[in-house]
């Protein structure tokens, strides 16, 4: 099979095509053949050495946290599944990642896609609407009414959730570029503010923001929220808790793999409830560019993603 892994860390250019051999399965895998995987953040964060602190990363490296494709082969003690299920794939911390034509994993890892729904949009859904799913519902647990920011809002996981927050009847503000704003308006944000034009700090009483960008635009996020609101943070820069001074709630939304919140998403959005955000689909043997394109910011709307066909 066709994949991209890398030997060592650094920039792009250690990304290499490849052709792997197939292993046979093991009791209680399949084989998945992969038809897209999404490029995350955190896969160029990974492939940089910005996070051995964190994740060991044992070399030669397939990067990617996630894809869609279809089963091809089922080990004999594996129920649940068959060959020719469509199904979407989480690849796990310290696992071979998903940058390649097929990845084998175990049934506690994968999700059936619902009929009608594309695979590229399933794959873009996969990591991202696991975070969204986790932060709106699990550590902010957003109910009608509620004032909500979201910060970078037109992303793959703010774009999200701005919509579960809409669908559950908040009042939602969204920061983005002024490119963006109208994009983050037909996504459900009653109000866009681009932050390359504008200033969110005028906000006051929010009862949550949803930080996604961390550093400075975590620190002019407390004046904006109301007291007893709550600032919930995923992983990005550094952040300094100041909740107990300004009389908030600071929380990590704390993502960890699970099929359940990612079943939901993808429910939704079989059934329109909510958007897919595909930003792009480049070949698999791009993936190079893809993450040069990540570190430039030219990725601002959705998900981008490699195609192996």
């Amino acid at each position: 099979m066709k994949a991209i892994e890398y030997q060592r860390y650094g920039g792009p250019e250690v990304l290499a095509l490849v052709e792997r051999p197939a292993r046979p399965l093991e009791p209680g895998e399949l084989r998945v053949r992969l038809s897209h995987a999404s490029v995350t953040p955190l896969d160029c964060k990974l492939r940089a050495g910005a996070l051995k602190a964190h994740f060991a990363v044992d070399f030669p490296k397939i990067p990617g946290r996630d894809g869609a494709g279809v089963v091809s082969e089922v080990a004999p003690d594996v129920t649940g599944f068959a060959v020719g299920d469509r199904v979407c794939v989480l690849a796990g911390h310290g696992t071979q990642g998903s940058y390649a034509e097929e990845r084998i994993s175990r049934a506690a890892d994968l999700v059936a896609i619902p009929d009608g729904l594309p695979a590229a949009a399933a794959a873009s859904l996969v990591n991202a609407g696991l975070s969204a799913f986790i932060s709106v519902f699990d550590t902010a647990r957003i109910q009608p009414g509620m004032k909500v920011l979201v910060h970078a809002g037109s992303g793959a996981v703010g774009g999200l959730i701005v919509q579960l927050c809409r669908g559950l009847g908040a009042e939602v503000t969204a920061t983005c570029r002024a490119t963006n704003r109208d994009h983050v308006l037909s996504l459900g944000a009653k109000r866009a503010i681009a932050y390359d034009a504008e200033d969110f700090g005028t906000l006051r009483d929010q009862d949550v923001v949803f930080d996604l960008v961390g550093g400075a635009t975590h620190e002019r996020s407390y004046p904006v929220l109301k007291r007893g609101g709550q600032l919930v943070w995923l992983v990005a820069a550094p952040i300094v808790d100041r909740g107990e001074a300004h009389g908030v709630r600071v929380s990590r939304a704390m993502i960890a793999d699970a099929p359940a919140p990612v079943a939901a998403i993808l429910a939704m959005a079989a059934k329109g409830e909510i958007a897919p955000q595909v930003a792009g689909v480049l070949p698999l043997a791009e993936a190079a560019r893809a993450h040069r394109m990540m570190e430039a910011g030219a990725v601002t709307r959705g998900r981008l993603l490699l195609a192996t066909d």
